[in-house]
């Protein structure tokens, strides 16, 4: 089988020791460039990090220390599971082959998959079953643009991308939506562009909030095609609104000790607990007090930055928009649209003025 992608799994995790077990074909062990057997109904392998090599075992029978460990498939529709035994992980299953190595002292697992296989199990790690196909559709054109722009960002540690959210999220092979797999084939090759031909950088959240983000709210740097703009679209959905109670004590201090609010102005000391953002801003009150709304985000675990803000007897209340960062496609509002009869590239092409979709060789 024709590989395209190197995808580093488990990453999050320190693994020490692995087993791999039989779940759909038969699958061929080799150790370095010895055959060491076949992994069927009946064996199972285990790997343990071990002086700098990996320590292989078939059925606790040991078959020696190895630099590398390739275990492959020859035939189509294979999938193998794995489970992390230290640390102990849930157990996952993935389609295609892997490669096991030792990476700077960590052992890089690495599953060989093809672009197509990929695509499915990021689909639906990332959005979900039982959606509109015009929605997997764009998640399909989002993500394959997203993994040929990235994919030697990971080539330190042996592999392309990973499986977590610094990349996409890939934790299991397609398993319950064969939509998702029409919607990948239907796509095939497609990937969204600029006006030169080049590839962008696809960025999405659960939920804008009615308001997709100016870019550099988030990360200091504009985005030439990622444009700040009402949706409707999503304004009725799910995590479309949120509410959380804050101890003012708690606000006020990290405002005063972080950022030097001046709480001993009478005038602003007035003000620290009210804030009004009917549409999406970078800074908290005024741009002028250097208080950035992600900051706020992330040391109050905020659903987004999208919030307005009152007192509440000892607490400070804060009336939220959204879910995640809110820069790029509005992953409910595309739902929404493709339920509405949008179809893919209209979708797209909302969340992305200006960009075109064309057909790469790559892949």
């Amino acid at each position: 089988m024709a590989q395209s992608m190197r995808i580093g799994v488990l990453r999050d995790y320190k693994v020490s020791r692995i087993s791999f077990s039989y779940d759909e074909a038969v699958y061929e062990v080799y150790g370095d460039t010895s055959y060491l057997g076949k992994l069927d109904k009946f064996q199972f392998v285990e790997l343990q990090l071990s002086g700098g090599k990996i320590k292989l075992e078939m059925n606790t029978v040991s078959k020696g220390s190895f630099s590398k460990i390739i275990i492959r498939s020859d035939s189509t529709n294979s999938s193998i599971a794995l489970k992390s035994k230290i640390p102990s992980v849930r157990e996952r299953k993935y389609e295609d082959d892997f490669e096991i190595k030792v990476v700077k002292g960590r052992m890089a697992i690495v599953n060989l998959v093809s672009m197509d296989d990929y695509l499915s199990g990021v689909i639906e790690s990332e959005g979900g079953g039982g959606r509109h196909i015009e929605y997997y559709r764009v998640q399909a054109l989002m993500s394959r643009t997203y993994a040929l722009k990235n994919r030697s960002r990971h080539n330190k540690e042996g592999f392309e991308l990973c499986d977590g959210v610094h990349c996409q999220a890939y934790h299991y092979m397609l398993r319950y939506t064969p939509e998702i797999r029409t919607a990948v084939k239907t796509t095939s090759r497609e990937v969204l562009v600029d006006q030169n031909n080049r590839l962008v950088a696809t960025y999405f959240s659960a939920n804008c909030g009615g308001q997709v983000c100016d870019a550099s709210y988030v990360w200091n740097s504009s985005v030439p095609y990622v444009n700040t703009f009402k949706d409707t679209f999503c304004i009725h959905t799910r995590q479309a609104t949120w509410t959380k109670r804050i101890p003012q004590t708690k606000w006020r201090n990290f405002l005063v000790q972080q950022y030097g609010y001046p709480i001993h102005d009478q005038q602003m000391a007035s003000m620290i607990f009210y804030f009004d953002q009917p549409e999406r801003k970078a800074f908290y009150i005024h741009p002028s007090l250097g208080i950035p709304l992600r900051d706020l985000r992330t040391e109050f675990k905020l659903k987004s930055t999208f919030f307005s803000a009152h007192p509440e007897g000892t607490d400070v209340v804060l009336e939220g928009r959204g879910f995640g960062h809110g820069v790029g496609l509005c992953q409910e509002g595309a739902m929404e649209m493709a339920k509405s009869g949008y179809n893919y590239r209209q979708i797209a092409l909302f969340y992305f003025d200006g960009l075109k979709i064309i057909k790469t060789i790559e892949e």
